[in-house]
Order: C-alpha cells, then sequence, then structure tokens
C-alpha cells in the first residue's frame, strides 16, 4: 500500500435515487450521487451506455455533476430526453464507480378534462359509472370524491 493511497477514496453520497418525475413547467436538476479524494470527474450517460451531450436550453451536465433539465413547452416533449433512464459515473486515480439508474420522466403541464362514460340501466337495476382520466395524467391524478349537480356523493 502506498502512502497516497491512504488518502483516495471514491464513493456514493446518496445511491438511493430511483425515479425523478417533473413538471414540463418547471424542469429538474438531478446531481449525481457520488464524491471522491481526489476531485472526481462526473459524466452522465443513457442507459444504453451512450454519453449525454448538452443540447442548449434543453439539457445541460454542470461542471459539478448536476444534470440540468430545462423547462419546455410539450411540444417539445423528446422520449430521447424527457423520459428516459441515465447513470452517472465518478472516476479519479482511486477508479471508476457507476451509479444505478435513474429514470427521469417529465410530467406534461397542460390541459385536460375528466369526464364520465355514459352508461344505460333499466329502472330498478344497478349502474356503475366510470371516471374516464386521460392516460397521459392517470398516474398522477385519484378520483376522491363523486358530486352531481355540484353536490357531493358519498365516497
Amino acid at each position: 500500500v502506498f502512502s497516497e493511497d491512504l488518502h483516495a477514496s471514491l464513493y456514493f453520497v446518496n445511491a438511493s435515487l430511483q425515479e425523478v418525475v417533473f413538471a414540463s413547467t418547471t424542469g429538474t436538476l438531478v446531481p449525481c450521487p457520488a464524491a471522491g479524494i481526489p476531485p472526481v470527474t462526473l459524466r452522465w450517460y443513457l442507459a444504453t451506455g451512450e454519453e449525454i451531450y448538452d443540447v442548449p436550453g434543453i439539457r445541460h451536465v454542470h461542471p459539478n455533476g448536476t444534470l440540468q433539465i430545462f423547462p419546455f413547452p410539450p411540444s417539445s416533449f423528446n422520449n430521447l430526453i424527457h423520459d428516459n433512464t441515465y447513470y452517472c459515473t465518478a472516476e479519479n486515480p482511486s477508479g471508476k464507480i457507476r451509479s444505478q439508474d435513474v429514470h427521469i420522466k417529465a410530467v406534461l403541464r397542460e390541459p385536460y378534462t375528466v369526464r364520465v362514460e355514459d352508461q344505460k340501466a333499466m329502472r330498478g337495476n344497478v349502474a356503475v359509472f366510470k371516471c374516464i382520466i386521460p392516460s397521459s395524467v392517470e398516474a398522477y391524478i385519484s378520483v376522491v370524491s363523486w358530486e352531481k349537480d355540484t353536490v357531493s356523493l358519498v365516497s
């Protein structure tokens, strides 16, 4: 063991980050969860192993290793950038480590309408109504009550 090896390290600061969901109107900052002594070089990759590059005004990797995805209008949604799996690496003379995969997903902020599916039932029988939520937002919406003519019905 060389004496300089006693002062070198490479480690994860917070390796629990597995998913980042953000609004398209706000963008997001995702830190690379690694550090080390001497200072590390941090890089981001797609899950396919392809190193990512800056896309001006859309995606940027800061010198401190933070991945930034900028706010964007729904018309600029791109699966490769806004709904993909990434990972980062940290490298210094001690070696190189790879973070676990982090799924980054943008939620588009756009108007949507929740509606009730029409049903037919004979008088005296039971009718089952279903709340129709657009698939683009259904993972983020939960039905908490029903109303008839602005009067709440029992949940």
